[in-house]
């Protein structure tokens, strides 16, 4: 396997510069699909957690004294449960398939063009976890402040039952995170967005600012530090470092959020409360 991209085949910014102009019939189907996948899918969470922000700061109880749930259990028998889990899980992919499907119209190739294989693996991991330390350390130090200015809600990241199966359905959540997030913000916006013609840095805040919109539920400290992801992930994809290869992203995700679920699941009480996430 090869760590370089096949030189005979255009890639990233070069492959969007050579493809024929868009008619207008062309230009008005690509913007129509977007706002259709963002509407099954990211889009549609960004608008409930506005909603949900609004409702919050509006209520009696302060923002600081609010609490969000992930992973939460849906039901009381544990093999029904880890179905739910599973089910749950599964089917929030089948946006990444429709994203998937549609860039497959501009011809065989997609997993490749996207970056979504193994040819790097050494390389995709290494970049990777180093994106997750770049934004993880920080972005727990940007959640203790926000508790501490009551802007940000206390997030139980795991609320599953003390079973077998738990820290399995855990990593699958982490890994079903990172492959939806990165892959229709980063990967399907980047090449969507390229395709009408959109430059670099109106795509980067526009993928930034949906990133950031889905996450407000969580308060308005995590939206600010979820825009700071989303710049910084958006631009390493489009980087000659990124090289248009979303699969760093999605290591990098995958570890935050496993790091993330799987600590907050096994680390004691007293652990939590001395990092100022319980």
């Amino acid at each position: 396997m090869t760590d370089q991209p096949d030189p005979t085949e255009p890639t990233g910014a070069s492959a969007t510069a050579q493809l024929e102009p868009l008619t207008r019939h062309e230009r008005r189907r690509i913007g129509v699909e977007v706002w259709i996948l963002l509407g099954l899918s990211l889009g549609q969470s960004g608008v409930y957690a506005i909603v949900r922000i609004i409702a919050r700061l509006t209520a009696d109880t302060a923002l600081r004294d609010q609490s969000a749930t992930l992973n939460a259990s849906q039901s009381v028998r544990p093999y029904l449960d880890l179905t739910f889990q599973v089910l749950s899980i599964g089917f929030n992919l089948v946006p990444v398939a429709l994203a998937l499907f549609l860039l497959s119209a501009r011809g065989p190739g997609t997993l490749r063009r996207i970056g979504l294989d193994l040819t790097s693996p050494l390389r995709d991991v290494g970049y990777g976890v180093g994106l997750a330390a770049v934004i993880g350390i920080p972005g727990l130090g940007l959640y203790v402040a926000g508790r501490a200015l009551g802007i940000t809600v206390e997030v139980q990241a795991a609320a599953l039952d003390s079973t077998w199966w738990a820290v399995p359905v855990l990593v699958l959540a982490a890994l079903q995170n990172g492959l939806l997030e990165e892959i229709i913000v980063v990967a399907y916006l980047s090449e969507r967005l390229g395709d009408l013609r959109w430059g670099t840095v109106k795509i980067i805040v526009t993928s930034a600012l949906i990133r950031g919109s889905y996450h407000l539920y969580q308060g308005i400290g995590p939206f600010f530090g979820n825009v700071v992801m989303g710049v910084v992930f958006a631009w390493f994809y489009q980087s000659r470092w990124g090289r248009r290869r979303v699969m760093p992203l999605v290591v990098a995700h995958t570890i935050l959020d496993i790091v993330a679920f799987v600590g907050y699941a096994l680390l004691p009480d007293a652990w939590l409360r001395a990092l100022g996430v319980s």
